[in-house]
């Protein structure tokens, strides 16, 4: 690791976690450079929104959804 990335690093930590908890999701967002793909991820969660909103379709408890993958994919 670079002198200045551990500089870095140790001034980071130095942080309170509420401030490096921000820190990290604006790093995280920094990476996100598809914006298409981030538009249409956008547009697809609005549909579903929409759908629950109107009763098009109807929510599942996750208890119920996750024993329904642990069936269809076991292991």
């Amino acid at each position: 690791m670079s002198t200045t990335l551990e500089a870095l690093q140790a001034e980071v930590l130095r942080l309170s976690p509420a401030d490096r908890a921000r820190l990290l999701d604006r790093l995280i967002a920094s990476l996100d450079i598809d914006s298409e793909a981030e538009a249409a991820w956008d547009a697809l969660a609005d549909k579903r929104e929409q759908e629950l909103a109107t009763g098009a379709v109807r929510s599942v408890p996750l208890d119920v959804a996750i024993a329904r993958l642990e069936a269809r994919f076991p292991g």
